[in-house]
């Protein structure tokens, strides 16, 4: 990313908006995928046994969908109309007819549970801080302690300027891998990378693809080369993750729970959207950082958008006013893929869904990390006042 486009992107709104060596390179690679596909190590991952808790998880190939008409006020996200959605969606799933019950299916009060939110675009469309208030109340409820949550994504400066501050969550620690210091600086006196240390080098996605950035873009990738790390956050900090991606598109395919869990826990991404976006949103998520400690997802779909993503274009934000929940990342994406391809084509973007555009969602079928297929997947719909 060269110096006068990152200075570009940070006056649109400010640093969260120079993310550009990801939102970029997304918008700049409309094959998502080319037919040479470089080697990757996902063998290696395939190799490791699976466990009880692997995707897809307690309910495999079940979804729930909560909608609420209500659930944005004034362009503002209602808390009150989250929390009702998250109850209704959290009993739907579960079968429990309390909600600290249908939680503690999924957690415990031992655990230390990491919260996946996704800042990436902005002030104009992140996580709603509803919905996400809205799950930490019912952990609390369940009798997790705040000192047991973790509010975690790539980027602590997106995450922060975003709202996801400590302010906004007292007792609740945020984090990202890619951080910067009190005045702003990415680089320690010895003139390392703050991120460097939030990374273990001793998991690892390897494809076959070098990546080369320049200084301006280095401290939003951590690292060049043919190796894309997993943080320290997935791989040390936290026992099991809920996932709570945005309803958004990626160019003309979508971005919700695989793309926001692979590409948010792993550095030097920016190499990997030309030829293997599809293969990274699923194949990072087959390593066991992922698909052993992921055991819940709950789709944003409050505010979100059907073109422009997966940054931030207001003139195609819209209200989609539901919840999307489910064990199974992959069934949920599939769910929410039809949802934003519906929009599309009744806003007459495309005239129809495009097999290709979900290839991801395939591949992670293959993997056995889901439910891709829309004829096996129990999907359970419910409208709310």
């Amino acid at each position: 990313m060269k110096r006068r486009d990152f200075f570009k992107y940070i006056s649109l709104g400010g640093a969260g908006l120079a993310f550009g060596p990801v939102i970029k390179a997304a918008e700049n690679s409309p094959i998502f995928g080319a037919d040479d596909k470089p080697a990757t190590n996902i063998n290696d991952a395939l190799a490791i046994p699976r466990s009880e808790s692997s995707m897809p998880g307690l309910y495999p190939g079940k979804v729930v969908k909560v909608s609420c008409g209500s659930s944005v006020v004034d362009d503002v996200p209602s808390y009150e109309a989250a929390y009702r959605m998250l109850t209704e969606s959290m009993l739907l799933l579960t079968g429990e007819k309390k909600i600290g019950k249908a939680w503690r299916k999924f957690v415990t009060p031992k655990d230390i549970i990491g919260l996946k939110v996704n800042p990436v675009a902005g002030r104009l469309l992140t996580t709603s801080h509803a919905v996400t208030k809205a799950v930490v109340t019912q952990l609390r409820e369940a009798g997790i302690p705040d000192s047991n949550i973790v509010i975690w994504d790539r980027r602590e400066m997106q995450l922060h300027e975003t709202g996801y501050t400590k302010e906004n969550y007292p007792g609740i620690e945020i984090t990202g891998t890619e951080c910067q210091d009190q005045k702003g600086g990415y680089y320690s006196n010895e003139g390392k990378l703050y991120a460097e240390e939030r990374i273990d080098k001793n998991q690892f996605f390897f494809a076959d693809v070098v990546g080369e950035y320049d200084d301006y873009t280095i401290p939003f990738m951590v690292n060049g080369g043919k190796n894309s790390y997993f943080t320290r956050i997935v791989t040390e900090k936290v026992d099991k993750i809920i996932n709570i991606p945005i309803l958004k598109n990626a160019g003309f395919t979508t971005t919700l729970c695989l793309k926001n869990l692979a590409f948010g826990s792993i550095t030097n991404t920016g190499r990997l959207h030309a030829k293997l976006w599809h293969e990274t949103c699923a194949y990072v998520c087959a390593f066991r950082p992922i698909r052993d400690k992921v055991v819940l997802n709950i789709v944003d779909g409050l505010i979100g958008c059907f073109d422009g993503g997966p940054g931030a274009k207001p003139q195609f934000i819209c209200n989609y006013n539901m919840l999307i929940a489910g064990s199974d990342s992959v069934a949920v994406d599939r769910i929410g893929h039809d949802v934003i391809v519906a929009k599309r084509i009744s806003e007459g973007i495309q005239k129809s869904d495009n097999p290709s555009a979900s290839r991801f969602i395939d591949i992670a079928q293959e993997l056995k990390l889901g439910t891709g297929d829309r004829s096996k997947i129990e999907l359970i719909e419910k409208e709310i006042s």
